[in-house]
């Protein structure tokens, strides 16, 4: 019995360090890329002839300088948080959806549709009903993808994208047509919500409350996929789903219901901008946190919890935009030109994993 009881540590120790091996080879390798983007990015400030000291001093200042910063900066992460997770839920089952955008976009048309019929309808009841009507549309979208995937062998990665576009054609038609607010003569919208129904700030914050959501849904994905049965099936699918099948699990469930979920998040995104920030549903909500939750979720390693750091630093960098072309005489784009270094270097650092000798559990056994 002593002798067994004596050999549990060594039994249990060498998968506890292989696990903190691969964390730590988790985060070192994302952080490597990060700093490699923006050293990259730096090189071609310098070819245009501006100065990149000067250039990431006015990131810092706009994005996290001020307290007021800071509550631009969340309020900008916000989005990005439910937008990542679009993301990162799927690629638990080895999928790659980039299109995001067309679930926000649908579900900030599916919100500002609804609140045009809930004008009488008390707070308590109607957002609620918004929520729902949000998340149900960018559910049914992005969760067809994953049915198209699954049934009939459709690639994910095309079908999300092209989905986004017809999203927007979408709710342009419909901004443009049946839902548009006579009066809105020079930016098409739908009827602006009732003041009762617009989505106020956080407490002592001039952050909306989609930063909360935002972060709570993180939360619960990370208890969804590291906590539950559904999480770890999930990731057996992920890793081989043919060995899934054999096992029995219930793999197109898994495919559709994450995709769906996922999808559920975005449209949350589109219903928080149209409730809490724009007041109605335009053209205004295609504003590309689609695409650069695309880049948080990488970033971040789909990991539901370092999307909520990734989502505050790229939310800080999206807003120092307008002051980086004031100050430095250069395009609004620019900040997009460093976020596309910076995922080309993420992409390149994932040939990286298991090649460092340094992250190797036996030479740290050893």
């Amino acid at each position: 019995m002593e002798q067994s009881l004596a050999q549990v540590p060594a039994i249990a120790a060498p998968g506890s360090l292989s696990k903190a091996v691969r964390r730590l080879e988790g985060v070192v390798i994302p952080i490597a890329a990060l700093l490699a983007g923006l050293l990259a990015f730096s090189l071609f400030l310098l070819v245009v002839g501006k100065s990149p000291i000067d250039f990431y001093q006015l990131i810092y200042k706009a994005g996290f300088g001020t307290s007021f910063s800071w509550q631009n900066t969340l309020s900008r992460a916000a989005p990005l948080l439910l937008a990542a997770l679009c993301v990162a839920l799927p690629a638990r089952l080895g999928l790659v959806i980039i299109g995001g955008e067309g679930a926000i976009v649908l579900g900030g048309v599916a919100t500002g549709a609804i609140a045009s019929l809930l004008v009488n309808v008390p707070a308590l009841l109607a957002i609620p009903m918004m929520m729902i009507a949000g998340a149900i549309a960018g559910a049914l979208w992005i969760g067809a993808v994953g049915a198209m995937r699954h049934y009939r062998g459709v690639n994910e990665t095309i079908a999300s994208l092209l989905m986004a576009y017809i999203a927007i054609a979408i709710m342009n038609q419909l901004v443009e047509g049946p839902l548009r607010d006579p009066a809105s003569l020079n930016k098409p919208s739908t009827l602006p919500l009732a003041e009762h129904l617009r989505i106020g700030s956080l407490p002592g914050m001039d952050v909306h409350w989609g930063l909360a959501a935002g972060i709570i849904a993180c939360v619960f994905s990370w208890i969804l996929i590291e906590k539950t049965s559904w999480g770890f099936a999930a990731r057996i699918a992920g890793g081989n789903v043919r060995a899934a099948q054999i096992q029995g699990l219930p793999v197109g469930i898994l495919i559709v219901g994450f995709t769906a979920l996922g999808g559920a998040f975005g449209g949350l995104a589109g219903m928080f901008e149209v409730s809490a920030v724009q007041g109605t549903a335009n053209a205004s909500i295609a504003a590309g946190f689609g695409y650069t939750g695309i880049l948080v979720a990488f970033l971040a390693r789909q990991n539901p919890l370092a999307i909520i750091p990734v989502a505050i630093l790229l939310g800080g960098i999206e807003a120092s935009s307008g002051l980086i072309q004031r100050r430095m005489d250069l395009p609004d784009a620019t900040v997009l030109v460093m976020q596309g270094f910076i995922f080309l270097a993420i992409l390149i650092s994932e040939t990286f994993y298991g090649q460092f000798r340094i992250f190797n559990p036996d030479r740290w056994r050893s």
